[in-house]
């Protein structure tokens, strides 16, 4: 056992979070915290680091048990380098690697057996703490969120708030706690960078205890759910999909017992009516209403419908045909790529493809916030256009909830709007409520709803779920299978991707469109029969090369891997003259044989990360 929480509390102010919370942390077990927004979830995380004490009920660590949180991770020094503040995370490794130098040269002056085993055994827990090949995992975990060699040597004071962050969770996986704390990691990542920390967890070698609102990353990491319900914990075994289905299933068998047990309560009732008013059956009758005091009353768990209820509809029926773009170049100062595609009625097209490539870009042209670098695009016939932007989130305004959908639609009553804003969960006093007062799923809950009352029949969607919780999703899940319009969208929700899309445009440096849907579209990628729509292919130059450059691509490949191949063995030679004579009797020449490992090291590094940004191109082709 890592740790355990046992019937835990915590208040904030009047306002009770967790009420009865009780947790068990074992080894390797990988567990997901879920519930509503607000529920208590990040509490529970700030409480397992210690960064929040409970009110009440208690906690027990395992000896020396390390809990990492990312809140937690601070830069040493923000004029550090990434590489510099990155290799922090190996602060044990790096220590032993110093002790291995200064034994190194102990050696070459008292090469006797004792400190010959001395040496061993730190060369021994070096190689265990794979310390010849932290610089390699270091560049692996920092380039699969996005990051570049180039970027590896920038200061850490040159990047975003959010770039940092993410920063931060690297070198939080790199610390490699014995309970890693993770709330919301998939968040602002794209999907590649998605599926790689959805591998990295669930083969995470100690104990996870994960927030996340991806139903498909909770379904491939999760073997344990934890839901928090009213401040109380109930734990079910398996993932997702399965505490899902656990649950409806407790709450029918618990509806069905709650029934027997009001038949039973209303036959035993019926009974001391009709006898407690006799002489002879008075004992009888008070035996019965003493029973029924000491029973143990079964609540019923009805489903929970505090969910939203949306309804998007079309004003206007418009033209069968709804968009097409033709060689759209989008970008800012330079081309993030080119994009050709059509829309036709009814057609719900998912945009997938890398950060950076221009997916919320092409959205913000399409909707003529900034303008197109080359190319045009046109709509058809009685196009109404709803658009919904992912910085909602983050709006600013003074006006009440109330008052932002009046403005939008002033032909309304006040009924009608509180109606409208009832079935987005704002209810009684909370529609007067400033928007500046939101939190930002209440806020994208607002965005929503005046989508819904502009009743466009083409919505152009940027990350509508983000800060949704998982309830809420589906619920917008539902609304727009219901939608009779057309939908184009961006998403980094994997399954909201496989449940609405019916095309997919995949973004790169040229587009390409697929008639099939997200989970046909992966299917078919990974088994190489994906092939893209006819009516929609675009014949660019840069296509035309595709075989020369997969040649191309294909031979450099090979070339690495022999060079790889060679590299390491020319590595393991050099380690093996550690132990002659010849090198740890003479400092100086051991000096100049670990300066020929650090540069194996750094050889094989560098050809190891051009060999993975190859096979992912080939893989992309």
């Amino acid at each position: 056992m890592k740790l355990q929480v046992s019937n835990i509390k915590k208040s904030y102010g009047t306002q009770d979070v967790l009420e009865k919370a009780s947790l068990t942390i074992k080894e390797k077990e990988k567990i997901a915290l879920v519930g509503k927004n607000g529920c208590g979830k990040t509490t529970l995380l700030k409480i397992l680091c210690k960064e929040e004490t409970p009110d009440q009920g208690s906690i027990i660590w395992a000896n020396g048990v390390q809990v990492g949180y990312l809140a937690q991770i601070t830069f040493s020094q923000t004029d550090h380098t990434v590489f510099e503040e990155l290799q922090t995370a190996f602060d044990k490794v790096r220590q032993i690697e110093q002790q291995l130098h200064q034994q190194a040269k102990i050696l070459a002056s008292d090469s006797s057996e004792k400190q010959m085993e001395k040496y061993a055994s730190l060369q021994s827990q070096f190689e265990a703490l794979n310390g010849y090949q932290y610089e390699v995992e270091m560049r692996n975990v920092f380039f699969h969120f996005g990051f570049t060699e180039e970027d590896l040597h920038k200061d850490l004071q040159s990047f975003s708030s959010g770039q940092r962050t993410r920063i931060a969770l690297v070198k939080l996986l790199l610390s490699k706690p014995d309970v890693l704390l993770l709330d919301e990691p998939t968040n602002h990542l794209d999907i590649e960078s998605v599926e790689w920390l959805e591998n990295y967890v669930r083969h995470y070698p100690s104990a996870v205890v994960l927030v996340s609102h991806d139903r498909m990353f909770l379904d491939r990491v999760a073997d344990e759910i934890i839901e928090i319900e009213y401040g109380v914990t109930t734990r079910y075994v398996g993932n997702y999909t399965h505490y899902v289905q656990a649950k409806e299933e407790y709450i029918k068998r618990n509806h069905e017992a709650y029934v027997r047990q009001q038949q039973e309560i209303q036959r035993i009732e019926a009974l001391i009516e009709k006898f407690r008013y006799k002489k002879n059956k008075a004992a009888f009758a008070q035996s019965k209403i003493k029973y029924l005091e000491r029973m143990d009353r079964i609540q019923d768990l009805k489903a929970d419908n505090s969910q939203m209820h949306a309804s998007f509809r079309c004003g206007r029926k418009g033209g069968k045909q709804v968009l097409a773009v033709e060689d759209l170049q989008i970008g800012y100062d330079h081309i993030l790529s080119t994009v050709s595609f059509s829309l036709v009625k009814g057609q719900r097209m998912g945009i997938v493809g890398p950060n950076g490539i221009g997916k919320s870009t092409l959205i913000k042209t399409l909707v003529k916030k900034i303008p197109a670098l080359q190319g045009h695009f046109h709509y058809g016939h009685q196009i109404d256009i709803g658009y919904f932007d992912q910085d909602s989130a983050h709006r600013h305004s003074s006006l009440t909830v109330l008052d932002t959908l009046w403005q939008i639609s002033s032909d309304l009553t006040q009924t009608q709007i509180r109606n409208t804003l009832a079935s987005f969960l704002f209810t009684q006093d909370e529609v007067f409520k400033e928007v500046n007062d939101l939190s930002g799923g209440e806020k994208v809950r607002l965005a929503l709803a005046e989508l819904m009352l502009e009743q466009d029949n083409l919505l152009l969607l940027d990350e509508p779920t983000n800060h949704l919780d998982i309830p809420t999703k589906e619920a917008l899940e539902k609304a727009l299978e219901n939608y009779d319009g057309t939908i184009l969208f961006v998403s980094h929700d994997r399954m909201f991707l496989s449940k609405m899309a019916n095309r997919i445009l995949e973004m790169g440096p040229t587009s390409k469109v697929y008639d099939c849907t997200y989970s046909e579209y992966l299917e078919k990628k990974a088994q190489g029969t994906l092939t893209q729509s006819v009516s929609d292919t675009v014949q660019t130059n840069s296509s035309r090369q595709v075989f020369k450059d997969r040649k191309a691509l294909k031979n450099r490949v090979d070339r690495l891997e022999q060079l790889l191949e060679q590299a390491q063995s020319d590595l393991e030679a050099l380690r093996e003259l550690r132990f002659e004579p010849e090198y740890y009797q003479d400092y100086q020449k051991m000096e100049e044989l670990d300066a020929q490992i650090d540069d194996k090291h750094n050889e094989i590094a560098h050809y190891t990360s051009e060999w993975e940004e190859k096979m992912m191109l080939l893989e992309e082709e």
